[in-house]
């Protein structure tokens, strides 16, 4: 009966008086009564702020919309509150610089990426120290460096923290 009235809801919230308000505030939920996410809706897509749940009610992720598509800074966790990646997104793709975090919340590595694909740099962490390089171009691995001094030399670099 409540999965019954959640889908009455969801569809008079979506279609039911939409001339009249564009822009509304959304919030699904799990069969168990747990939120799964919540966010703005304009013109009956994601726009604006959402964030969304693991069934254990932790955040799993949260970042922005617009006109139905993941843009500006998102971030990721896992079912235990820890933060997994974080990173840029442009049109719905990933862009600029993502970080990525090891199972205890440290940096593991980042990357550039260009509309989802490594594109330019990946700096591999180890106890906060980058532990080696590698240069890509749409996707494939053109250059890799285990040593931190002589990325820096031929990239012409000085720091990357």
């Amino acid at each position: 009966m409540i999965h019954k009235i959640f889908i009455i809801a969801t569809i008079l919230f979506f279609f039911g008086n939409s001339s009249k308000e564009n822009n509304r505030y959304y919030k699904e939920y799990y069969e168990t009564g747990k939120k799964k996410s919540e966010g703005w809706v304009q013109n009956g897509v994601k726009s604006g702020y959402w964030k969304f749940y693991y069934t254990n009610g932790a955040v799993s992720e949260k970042g922005h919309y617009k006109k139905g598509k993941r843009v500006e800074y998102w971030y990721f966790y896992t079912p235990n509150e820890i933060l997994s990646k974080e990173g840029h997104y442009s049109k719905g793709q990933k862009s600029d610089w993502w970080l990525y975090y090891d199972e205890y919340g440290r940096l593991d590595y980042k990357c550039q990426l260009n509309t989802g694909v490594k594109n330019g740099y990946c700096l591999q962490y180890d106890n906060g120290e980058i532990a080696a390089a590698a240069k890509y171009n749409k996707g494939k691995k053109i250059k890799e460096w285990y040593d931190l001094k002589s990325f820096k030399h031929e990239n012409r670099l000085t720091d990357l923290r």
